[in-house]
């Protein structure tokens, strides 16, 4: 009887899971972003909510490429950075809090991306390292001060890991070699990398739409409400 009532469980259990797994993603009102149509975007230097010093600038470099093939204008990011510094703004906090109206007085962009690093860096546990990566993006009608967009989105050095091979000292070579790699060089940075391009390439499910520049660009393939 006990044997029965485990079956009907994990039963009901497993169809709660495939029940969740093809559960559909609410889809991103688009309304503002179609109604905005940006050409040219201004990235700002993200909030670091890490405590590594690397995150900000890290993402800022990544932050250009995914914008730029997605069809937009991407003002130079070092242009902009000297340009704040040179008018007194040296830190994320302070830039971010600068007002659409001057930002787009001083660029002259159509929109402006607030990038906030949640996450960055490596984590060490016994038998395992992690290096996670998880930013949010905000993009900014400079024109409107409307919210055109918003999404977020995180990259793992141990996707498509599988750790079922070697056994405990399997598992404890494998972490040792990955903190030595992790010391050696800055992943970081190329795991940062993947979350920019996750979170800023268009095309993406709920991700940011087409540019004029892209052949996409009002086409199918964007995004769709």
């Amino acid at each position: 009887m006990k044997q029965l009532i485990s079956i009907k469980w994990l039963a009901l259990v497993a169809g709660f899971l495939l029940l969740s797994g093809c559960a559909t993603q609410a889809k991103y009102d688009y309304s503002a972003f179609r109604e905005s149509r940006p050409a040219s975007i201004l990235v700002l230097p993200p909030l670091n909510g890490s405590p590594d010093v690397n995150a900000t600038y890290s993402m800022l470099s990544h932050a250009t490429l995914p914008l730029a093939e997605s069809g937009y204008y991407v003002l130079p990011v070092t242009l902009v950075d000297e340009t704040f510094k040179q008018n007194g703004m040296t830190t994320p906090a302070d830039i971010h809090q600068v007002s659409a109206s001057k930002l787009r007085e001083i660029f002259g962009a159509d929109a402006a991306l607030y990038i906030n690093v949640r996450q960055y860096g490596t984590t060490y546990a016994i038998v395992m390292s992690e290096t996670r990566v998880t930013a949010e993006g905000r993009l900014v009608d400079l024109r409107s001060g409307k919210t055109l967009w918003e999404g977020s989105a995180t990259a793992s050095s141990n996707e498509g890991n599988n750790n079922s091979g070697g056994g405990l000292v399997g598992l404890l070579v494998k972490a040792v070699v990955s903190q030595i790699i992790d010391s050696l060089s800055n992943r970081g940075h190329a795991i940062a990398g993947m979350t920019s391009n996750r979170l800023l390439a268009a095309g993406r499910p709920n991700g940011i739409l087409y540019g004029p520049r892209s052949p996409h660009y009002l086409k199918e393939g964007s995004p769709t409400p």
